[in-house]
């Protein structure tokens, strides 16, 4: 009887911490949640800036930066995974480019600080994804050409890929671009970035950008979702030890990464971290800083975020 009434005393009991929101359960869920640690501007000796042009607010005026550190893109078809992430999102939560446009670099290939500007058509010069440096109207022609052939061929009523994003640019008598400190375009969005700053499968650290021509919300929410798919990928990566190499090379790949010493981190729970990116206008007053505080909260059930 005795000990009946004991564990039915216990069962009470955990039940209680259950529906308070803390003991075992709290700490296990958080457990198992995914980890990213933001590094703050103040943190941060060498951030990165993007300098936004009076020009741009006609053109696509919403961008939100961040870096982030320590991915790994090296296992089997890990880079294959992200970039098939990135397509799913620019047709599900981007709406098919129409909301907002995703774009990721190789950090290491940036050269900062960055301007977000708008050129004409027949002045800015980009190197597409895959393709030689070209005018970006000549490029829109040569995507509206490829795009109308592949639908004869195909005898669609409708195009496909990259090509149905074409008429977002409609009636622009300036494109919008992010333009690094050499000059170089490293993105021409909804169109595409650049082969210079492409991602590769030894990229470490990435520079991720959102712009939208809808609100500043939205380049947030997509922002946060796409953070947290890297996160899923890079978990899944991390879990898959025979493809990961060995933990002291994952650990030397990653690099030293410095916790608050009451966050309880589970081992192989090394989080990836977002560091802030500033958005100024050209007189260095602020539009926006990503992460903020308010951020990466459509995505904190899933994700635990160490401020």
């Amino acid at each position: 009887e005795s000990g009946r009434e004991e564990a039915r005393k216990k069962k009470r009991e955990k039940q209680q911490k259950k529906d308070s929101g803390d003991g075992e359960q709290d700490e296990l869920e958080e457990a198992s949640k995914l980890l990213v640690k933001v590094l703050h501007i103040s943190e941060n000796p060498a951030p990165l800036v993007v300098k936004a042009s009076p020009g741009i607010k006609d053109v696509r005026p919403f961008i939100v930066c961040c870096v982030l550190k320590g991915v790994n893109l090296e296992p089997g078809n890990t880079l294959k995974r992200f970039l098939s992430m990135q397509t799913e999102l620019h047709e599900d939560i981007c709406a098919k480019r129409t909301a907002a446009t995703i774009a990721t670099h190789d950090l290491q290939l940036i050269k900062g600080p960055l301007i977000y500007d708008v050129q004409p058509p027949d002045g800015l010069k980009i190197t597409p994804l895959g393709r030689k440096e070209i005018k970006a109207k000549d490029l829109l022609r040569q995507l509206r050409s490829e795009a109308e052939e592949q639908r004869k061929q195909k005898k669609r009523q409708n195009i496909s890929g990259l090509h149905k994003y074409l008429q977002l640019l409609d009636g622009k008598d300036n494109y919008p671009c992010l333009v690094d400190a050499e000059g170089v375009v490293i993105s021409f969005p909804p169109i595409t970035n650049s082969e210079k700053t492409k991602i590769r499968k030894d990229t470490r650290d990435l520079f991720l950008e959102v712009t939208s021509d809808t609100s500043l919300q939205i380049c947030k929410n997509v922002m946060d979702t796409l953070i947290l798919k890297i996160a899923e990928l890079n978990r899944l990566t991390l879990e898959n030890k025979e493809d990961s190499g060995s933990d002291h090379e994952s650990d030397a790949l990653r690099g030293p990464v410095d916790l608050n010493p009451s966050q309880a981190v589970q081992p192989g729970s090394i989080p990836l971290v977002v560091e802030q990116v500033r958005v100024v206008d050209t007189d260095g007053n602020l539009k926006v800083l990503y992460p903020s505080k308010t951020d990466l909260t459509t995505v904190s059930s899933l994700l635990t975020v160490i401020r």
